[in-house]
């Protein structure tokens, strides 16, 4: 009739043939298929034999029954690649029927060998699966069954790999990345040597072994999204939900991992060569590919669907205010204006939302600081990509095992101040660091430049204010408000649109104090005006007509500027 396949969580595998037509499922001891375990109802689940084929029937269970990860009341037929999940328990489903038999006699056997391969896998390449496909038209569908079927033959594959490395006695531990993949490669050729001709035909092999060899010793489906330049962002919601965005919109992925413990393989690749850890003791973590590109990790308990990845890509080839121009995030105007800024050493903050593009116009902002002179950043990750000789690069840490040996960011800018910089540039304030960034920009390092989350120039002053209180200082509002008024020259808004764009809206002078409050300028503005039949925000740049007194300045002492600049629209008719 048919053939029940059930794996224990220790990777222990039993079989259990339903003759009868039935197979119950619970912790009762009247059940064909007995689970001890907590989460598992006393009668949790039937599997039925019917002629259309088997079904499986939830009993009202409150942990329920997994069938592909989706939870279930009823679900059939059920398919020889369909994995049911009760409890910790993997169960699969083999029907006996002679039309079954023909249907699935190229799978049939292959899926049992997988089933019954070694469950033991050598540390270090237990890594997830890649599931085949292009991004999908629609925003959040996929093809399921396709999906289905590449996972089958990527973990079938992926198996026999691992079998044959124990077989042959390989140790991966003691080879380079290079000699891994060399390895893995050679592997792969016999794999598909042996078992080609059981792949079904309408399956690209091609795209199978290159999959199958990022799974082994890359980072799974992160690298083919990786490669795609028109991809900005990466966010593994959890082992099956894979979002990305393109061009501002947000799109679900085809591809995915096999389990929760491929994600969190793939995680201990990224930050294990920058000496961070993630465990259920420090279960989040920020680190940085290759490339520069920013990530964030966070694992159960804290992250209740499974453990997640977030990847902030960067451009493979380092942005300018051209591009700038290119993407209509700013005006010429305002890009001559911040470059005479920068130059001139005018202390500046980047402020705006998740996402806005603050670290890229940082990036972009700090490039335009003269070779000459000494540059000292500090990040959490390091993330800015500058090419002045005169350059260092310090990254905080976080605790070790013991909780001991953190260096925060506020540890950095106090040792940057003993380094003789020109110039230091601090990633990103989130506390303390504040204090120490104004007590820098007030005792002769002028021209730094820093980034924090506000939504408005006069929003960020509130944040500042909060962030140096976080030192632990007991300072009066009035003194810290002084601070900042002194300290802080320029204020440069990004904001991100619905659509996706990203525009500098406000670049904002602070003029001084007066009643206990900044006082705050706009020398430039965006003017959104509506949007196209796209979605896509129309706008323009203007400029506010008030011209910074720093500038009158440099006029005054002979240095050619231009004045014509800060001219409003209407003046200049």
């Amino acid at each position: 009739m048919f053939n029940v396949i059930f794996q224990e969580s220790n990777g222990q595998q039993h079989k259990f043939h339903g003759e009868k037509g039935t197979c119950r499922i619970g912790s009762g001891r009247k059940n064909d298929i007995v689970i001890k375990s907590n989460t598992v109802a006393r009668d949790h689940a039937v599997i039925t034999y019917e002629e259309d084929g088997c079904t499986i029937d939830d009993m009202g269970s409150m942990s329920g029954t997994w069938v592909n990860k989706e939870r279930i009341v009823s679900y059939g037929p059920i398919h020889n690649m369909d994995e049911i999940a009760i409890g910790d328990i993997r169960i699969w489903v083999r029907e006996q029927s002679s039309e079954s038999a023909e249907v699935d006699k190229k799978t049939t056997s292959l899926v049992d060998d997988e089933l019954t391969a070694p469950t033991k896998k050598p540390s270090g390449t237990n890594t997830d699966l890649v599931l085949a496909g292009e991004l999908s038209n629609k925003p959040f569908e996929r093809d399921n069954k396709h999906v289905r079927e590449m996972l089958h033959w990527r973990q079938f594959i992926h198996e026999k790999i691992i079998e044959v490395m124990d077989l042959r006695r390989k140790d991966v531990h003691s080879m380079s990345d290079k000699q891994l993949r060399t390895e893995t490669e050679t592997l792969l050729k016999e794999i598909f040597e042996r078992y080609g001709h059981d792949i079904p035909e309408h399956l690209d092999q091609e795209m199978l072994r290159i999959d199958v060899l990022n799974e082994a010793v890359g980072l799974g489906p992160l690298e083919r999204l990786l490669d795609d330049d028109s991809i900005t962002e990466i966010m593994v919601n959890s082992s099956s939900e894979i979002f990305v965005e393109q061009k501002g919109k947000l799109t679900l992925s085809d591809c995915t991992f096999t389990n929760d413990q491929s994600v969190l393989a793939v995680i201990e690749r990224i930050i294990t060569p920058l000496g961070r850890r993630i465990d259920e003791s420090s279960p989040l973590v920020d680190a940085r590919l290759k490339d520069g590109s920013r990530v964030n990790a966070i694992i159960p308990p804290l992250a209740l669907k499974g453990p997640c990845i977030t990847i902030r890509k960067f451009a493979k080839e380092r942005l300018e205010f051209t591009d700038l121009e290119n993407f209509g995030s700013i005006s010429a105007p305002m890009v001559e204006f911040l470059r005479i800024c920068v130059e001139r050493k005018r202390n500046i903050v980047v402020s705006g939302g998740t996402g806005s593009g603050k670290t890229t116009l940082l990036n972009v902002l700090s490039n335009q600081i003269p070779d000459a002179e000494r540059i000292v950043t500090c990040e959490d990750a390091a993330e800015l990509q500058l090419n002045q000789p005169n350059l260092v690069s310090l990254e905080s840490r976080p605790p070790n095992l013991e909780g001991r040996g953190a260096i925060e960011i506020r540890d950095l800018v106090k040792n940057a101040l003993r380094m003789r910089p020109d110039r230091i540039v601090v990633g990103e304030c989130r506390g303390g660091e504040a204090l120490d960034m104004l007590q820098a920009m007030n005792t002769g390092h002028d021209g730094s430049l820093t980034t924090a989350h506000a939504n408005s120039p006069r929003d960020i002053l509130s944040r500042l204010e909060v962030m140096v209180l976080m030192a632990g200082m007991d300072l009066p509002i009035t003194a810290i408000r002084e601070q900042l008024a002194s300290a802080v020259n320029l204020i440069v808004q990004q904001t991100r649109f619905p659509c996706g764009s990203r525009k500098v809206t406000h670049i904002t002078e602070i003029v001084g104090m007066e009643s206990g409050i900044v006082q705050l300028q706009d020398i430039f503005l965006f003017k959104q005006q509506g949007i196209d039949e796209n979605g896509k925000v129309q706008g323009r740049f203007e400029a506010c007509g008030f011209i910074p007194a720093y500038y009158e300045e440099l006029k005054a002492i002979g240095i050619d500027v231009d004045l014509s600049i800060f001219q409003k629209p209407e003046d200049a008719l």
